[in-house]
């Protein structure tokens, strides 16, 4: 069985999940307009000069702390109620290509993100992907966030959750293939026979012209609404149905592609 591993930010949305969601987070009273503004200049820092570890540790700690006492179930309702606004006019029209090609081709689609599994879940289902690793909080007895970090989809630890799904589900990872912007998703890319750079910042794309990984950019945002779905083939389809996919697959990333050399 063959895979594909979307990272979320900046490869298969425009902007970071979390940042997006300031705003129903704040009309659903979790915060005030001043974090409104640091986490609009946080993703301004983010697109324009990318992630680094550094960076990614003092939003892990400053989110432990603004969340801790949050109420699970009301972040997930909210983040349900609030996607199809948030989100949909920000998912990149190129990653929905490839994420239909793939799975037309009976590949499995996961979500891969360090965004915590309360805005990665149901956007994975509003997708229609197979499944995502994200991260997970502690939660107390109560179902209130305890302020620290079960599980953290970052770097290393996204390949190592990678590994294991695959060992579980019969995933060859060999023939399977990742998506990302980040260096921090080298680990990522290399658990994988075709490793894609996508957006990429300035030392993944060191890294992806020193490895020769293939390079994207994606740059049209679209509503899923607005786009006529592409019907996926069974996984029992006939030899020359997935051939026709993986072609698919092939038109998409040659357009995406295209646009680096343009």
């Amino acid at each position: 069985m063959r895979a594909a591993f979307f990272d979320l930010d900046k490869t298969v949305i425009a902007k970071a999940s979390i940042a997006a969601f300031g705003r129903p987070f704040y009309k659903g009273g979790l915060i005030n307009r001043r974090l409104i503004v640091r986490s609009v200049v946080s993703q301004i820092i983010y697109l324009h000069l990318g992630a680094s570890e550094q960076k990614l540790a003092r939003v892990r700690e400053s989110m432990l702390a603004l969340t801790k006492g949050w109420d699970r179930e009301q972040i997930r309702a909210i983040v349900r109620e609030a996607l199809e606004e948030t989100v949909e006019p920000i998912i990149y029209a190129e990653a929905l290509d490839l994420i239909e090609a793939h799975r037309a081709a009976g590949h499995r689609v996961y979500l891969v993100s360090a965004s915590p599994e309360e805005i990665v879940e149901p956007l994975a289902e509003h997708l229609g992907v197979d499944g995502c690793i994200a991260t997970r909080a502690v939660v107390d007895a109560e179902g209130r966030y305890a302020g620290e970090m079960e599980f953290y989809a970052y770097g290393p630890f996204k390949a190592e959750a990678i590994r294991e799904l695959a060992a579980a589900t019969d995933i060859d990872l060999e023939q399977s293939s990742a998506y990302s912007d980040s260096y921090t998703d080298v680990p990522m890319l290399e658990t994988v026979g075709h490793p894609v750079a996508v957006n990429p910042d300035r030392v993944l794309a060191k890294v992806a012209r020193e490895r020769d990984w293939e390079v994207m950019q994606f740059t049209k945002p679209v509503r899923l609404r607005d786009r006529v779905s592409v019907p996926s083939l069974p996984t029992t389809a006939t030899a020359l149905g997935v051939a026709a996919a993986a072609g698919a697959i092939g038109v998409a990333a040659w357009r995406a592609t295209r646009r680096v050399h343009t």
